[in-house]
């Protein structure tokens, strides 16, 4: 279906065949008792649409709120240092900043770096754990985004739009490709501390779809999911009868509401949680893992051990069918530098370098990252020109991400920035291309995953992006 396109009749006759199909389609719809147009189609598993792009099964989304500094990290630029202390050279076009700073110096990279693997990728000794899994990773340096602040970039990188309203990427996935699991939700969303990440629920929220849809979100801790055993003195068959009485309400009081789809995802997350303390206490229970592999994600060392428990639970979901797994490192835009980011983001990469190292690993050796798409990135990247002296303002210009599994082509650099790395010069991906991306490496055609909305069709990518063919093995 082309929602780009309007096909004219061109003649009379043509015109009253094709209404006299559409006719035909009433009288169907009539007879059949299902609406023409699928706004909230029961089963949204029987959409899925094969695109024989990609053969990734799940997603793991690394978010680094707050926008850590591509600079720093894995786009190296000597001129930064050759021109540090002195302002941007004429022939760069002066930036619109968050901050509105004007003329500031550019700021030295104190970084050492290293070309990695055999594939030689530049990373930065912020993430020495990251120079093992080198060879996995596709780095993408020419990431574009349109949100110059907190609210607009995180909420672009989720939905697509600066502007709330929209539904998560998460939220198209489980929307495309429907629930694999029975027991366990379709998107996790977790983060490392109890503040909320920016914009709120909105990030991971399923926008005008139906909130069946929106992310779940595990607590942070030892216990993600809590009161999944029976009340003490409560048996399960009790439990069951009191399960069932409360969804009997629950469906009387919904009939002649259906058009409410919050009291419908209300109802659904009853009887998910229902279905959750089968499968679940299973799933979040990390004592099962061997202490080798608790070691290789950082559960033995204070720093690593919030994202490291994450990292790992994250797998373990994955292996149970959840399709869609955000983690937030520095929820509350802690990766955010506008001053001392050595002490920031030395922080901030030590709590997450391991963790994200053995994840990959972890998923390599159990054969699972070739149908495990991992995703790391922010909502935008740092300046080369300084802030306070010691920080680095916002770069939604030309920052960098990177991918790995999912039938993604690893070892490899994609587009490039400027020598000061400002602004991306070599094949741009706005944030529209990169949802594209990691829907077809699903398997499945953006272009034909469509929500009806108004009348309108609606798709992930705002009628904008693209798939990435180079990304691709």
């Amino acid at each position: 279906m082309k929602c780009n396109r309007i096909d004219l009749p061109s003649s009379r006759r043509e015109f009253l065949c094709t209404a006299g199909g559409g006719f035909g389609a009433l009288a169907f719809a009539a007879l059949s008792g299902r609406p023409l147009l699928a706004d909230r189609p029961e089963n949204p598993a029987a959409k899925r649409i094969p695109n024989r792009v990609g053969h990734a099964k799940n997603i793991i989304w690394l978010f680094m709120e707050g926008g850590p500094s591509h600079l720093d990290l894995f786009d190296h630029k000597p001129l930064v240092n050759e021109l540090a202390g002195k302002t941007l050279p004429d022939s760069f076009p002066r930036p619109v900043t968050a901050m509105g700073e004007v003329n500031s110096p550019i700021l030295a990279c104190k970084r050492k770096w290293s070309r990695c693997g055999e594939s030689g990728l530049w990373v930065s000794d912020w993430l020495p754990h990251h120079h093992a899994i080198a060879d996995e990773l596709c780095v993408i340096h020419s990431c574009v985004s349109d949100g110059i602040n907190h609210a607009g970039g995180v909420c672009q990188m989720n939905t697509g739009a600066v502007f709330g309203g929209r539904p998560s990427l998460g939220a198209w996935v489980s929307y495309g490709l429907g629930a694999p699991s029975e027991s366990l939700p379709t998107y996790v969303v977790m983060k490392d501390s109890n503040s909320m990440v920016v914009n709120g629920a909105r990030a991971w929220g399923s926008g005008f779809m139906p909130s069946s849809h929106q992310g779940v979100l595990f607590e942070t801790g030892a216990e993600p999911l809590r009161n999944l055993n029976n009340p003490q003195g409560i048996s399960a068959e009790q439990q069951q009868r009191k399960l069932e009485f409360i969804n009997h309400l629950n469906r009387r009081h919904y009939a002649g509401r259906e058009s409410n789809s919050d009291l419908e995802a209300r109802i659904q997350s009853y009887e998910l949680a229902a279905r959750m303390q089968a499968d679940a206490p299973a799933a979040i229970d990390l004592d099962q893992e061997p202490a080798r592999v608790k070691e290789r994600y950082g559960l033995d060392q204070k720093e690593t051990e919030v994202y490291g428990r994450q990292c790992l639970l994250a797998r373990r979901l994955v292996e149970r069918g959840v399709r869609f797994v955000q983690l937030y490192s520095g929820a509350g835009s802690k990766w955010d530098s506008h001053s001392n980011i050595e002490g920031n983001h030395s922080r901030l990469c030590r709590g997450v370098d391991k963790p994200i190292a053995g994840l990959i690993t972890d998923l390599k050796e159990r054969g699972l990252l070739d149908e495990t798409l991992v995703v790391w990135g922010g909502e935008f990247g740092r300046t080369p020109m300084s802030e306070k002296g010691t920080g680095r303002d916002h770069n939604p210009t030309g920052f960098t991400m990177w991918m790995a599994g999912g039938g993604v082509r690893a070892g490899q650099t994609i587009g490039a920035t400027d020598d000061l790395g400002l602004y991306a010069v070599e094949d741009k991906l706005h944030v529209h291309d990169i949802h594209a991306t990691m829907m077809g490496l699903l398997g499945i055609d953006h272009t034909k995953v469509i929500y009806m909305h108004k009348g309108r069709p609606e798709r992930v990518d705002m009628n904008e992006g693209d798939f990435f063919q180079e990304i691709v093995s």
